[in-house]
This record gives structure tokens, sequence and C-alpha cells, in this order.
């Protein structure tokens, strides 16, 4: 088979890189077009990989050299590019968030149920990230019990996109608001989130979620650490407790860190991650299955029911109340 031709839309931090994995570990795909509303970013992303650079998102989505496409521009663009793919019949990788309200996300579901099949997937890599597959593993298969409760945490040195208090939660606790649920097994039905910040940007943000089947998830997102990029994550059960498996510790020279993997940015903490993700998202594309449940990619209604969520999270931290978490059932198309 003919490598799949991929067009990557952003070319920034994002971007930059997703073209940088296809071609160094992607085989069965290539960059073939890139699109950014700076040519020039958009050049430096396409040079070196012999891509054409397109001067429209939309041209780039049409253009018959382009078999699938990769969104990676800022969040605000996402439903729309995601539904112009869609209408293309284009299989489409978009980046997390699927959009930044609930309602524009499932307007990517109604328009994938329009079209009678899913082409979309949403990019929350963390579910290919290998030590949350092992996590998610151990937590299936009862070697800790019941899961009762999950703690996890979220820390970024800095964050150019997540500067506001609705930004931080539809932005990047979105990351957690998806991989709760699929850690456990159960949708989200409440959350409640907190600030020790009364003034200004609230970060951190503290979330309280509550799942369908009976666990208890805190959650710390904290979006200017200044240290550098950190995740954890613990599921305690009756039996037992399991956390989530850390590289070779690295050096730090922060008091309290001493010990742990501490990298300056997502990118790096999840290359791995990420390059499963556009191999086998890849691979499904060109089989013909642009999603396959033993795959766990993420879709379309993934990324609006975490969406639900952020906006109810969203809504808590104004109103400092428990708000419910109701994105409705889940269609057909969407049941493995």
């Amino acid at each position: 088979m003919q490598p799949l031709r991929i067009g990557v839309i952003g070319a920034g931090m994002m971007g930059s890189a997703h073209v940088r994995t296809i071609t160094s570990d992607v085989p069965a795909a290539r960059v073939t077009a890139v699109f950014d509303p700076d040519p020039h970013r958009a050049a430096r992303a396409a040079d070196p990989v012999r891509a054409r650079v397109f001067a429209d998102a939309g041209e780039l989505i049409g253009h018959p050299d382009v078999d699938a496409v990769v969104i990676a521009s800022p969040d605000v663009t996402h439903a729309a590019l995601a539904r112009a793919c869609i209408a293309a019949g284009r299989p489409v990788l978009c980046e997390k968030p699927l959009a930044v309200t609930a309602s524009d996300a499932y307007s990517v579901v109604e328009a994938e149920l329009s079209a009678g099949k899913r082409l979309v997937q949403v990019g929350f890599m963390r579910r290919y990230d290998p030590g949350f597959v092992d996590l998610r593993r151990t937590v299936s298969d009862g070697t800790i019990g019941d899961v009762r409760v999950v703690h996890a945490v979220h820390r970024n040195a800095a964050n150019a996109t997540s500067t506001d208090d609705a930004g931080l939660v539809t932005g990047s606790m979105v990351h957690e608001l998806d991989l709760i649920p699929w850690l456990v097994g159960s949708h989200l039905t409440a959350i409640r989130v907190e600030s020790p910040v009364r003034n200004g940007f609230r970060d951190p943000q503290l979330a309280t979620l509550w799942t369908g089947n009976g666990v208890m998830a805190s959650v710390e997102v904290f979006v200017n650490a200044a240290y550098g990029y950190d995740v954890r994550c613990e599921c305690v059960g009756t039996l037992g407790t399991v956390s989530l498996a850390t590289a070779s510790p690295v050096s730090s020279r922060i008091a309290g860190v001493e010990g742990r993997v501490v990298r300056s940015d997502f990118v790096a903490h999840f290359a791995e991650a990420y390059r499963i993700e556009l191999g086998r998202w890849a691979g499904s594309v060109r089989t013909g299955s642009v999603w396959a449940a033993d795959l766990g990619g993420p879709s379309a209604w993934d990324g609006y029911a975490a969406q639900v969520a952020a906006e109810a999270g969203v809504a808590s931290l104004a109103s400092g109340a428990i708000e419910t978490v109701e994105p409705g059932p889940r269609p057909p198309l969407y049941v493995a």
C-alpha cells in the first residue's frame, strides 16, 4: 500500500511536532501538505519534509493529494475544520479539545451522524501512553479490586493557551475529563471545581469528579507550576493501589521533586504516546477503519462528552456548587 498522504493544519508547537513524528516514526504515512496562517511558520514545518504549503485550510482539506488531515490549529478553529473534513470525506485526527463549547463539539457529532460514518478521532493522546495503558489494564483486571478513588495531577511549567479560568478547564483539565472515565470504565456524572486563588487567574484548580460506577476522583491542574511538566495518577481500590509508572528518574533543581521525571513540556513527556497515536490512526485509516475499539481511539462523541464535563466544571468554578454532567445517550454510531 502507498503511504497515507497527510495534510497538517497548524504549524505551531503541536503541528510541527506531528510533522516530525509522522516523518520519522510513522512509515505508513507521509506529510504532503501544511497550512498555517503564518506562511513562514508553515514553510519551516513543510520544507524539511518537502510538503506543499497551502494558503487556505479549505483548499488543503479538499486537495486530491491529501488522504487525511491532522488538525493542530488553535482550539477555537477545531470544530469548523473537523466539520469541513467530514463534508469532504476526509478522515481527521483533531487535537483536543474537539471544540471550545459543548454545542460546537456536538455539531461535529451531528455532522458524522448525518454522514453515517465516523471520520474523526480526537487527540487525547494519554490513552496511548504506555504508562496509562498499563494503569488501565491493572484497574480492569481486578488486581486492586473495585476502584473507589482516583487521584490525578497535571502541571505545566507555563502555558500559553490556558490563560483564563474557563480556558484552564476546557483546554487543560479536559485531558482528565476524558482520562478518568476511560480509566475506570464509566461516564462522569458530576463535577465540582475550586481554586485557592481568589483574584485574577485562578490557577491552580482542584476538581472533584463523580462517575456512574461510584468512583470519586480528585484532579489538580496547575498550568504555571514553574518547575516543569509533571503528570501523576493513582487509582485506589478495595484490594490495593496502583500508580502511574514513570521513566528513569532525572535530577531536578527544585526541592521536593528530586527523583521524579520532570520535563519542560508535554510534547517531550508524551513523545511515545504521540508516536503510537499517530501510527495507529494512520494504520486504521489505510485499512478503512478510522476508529476501532481495540485501538481505543477517542471518538467525536468522546470529545463532546469531555466538553460537556468541562462546561459543567466552568459553571462550578463560578457557582461553587456541584454541577451535573449530562451529555445525553450515546448514539449507536459511537457504540463499539
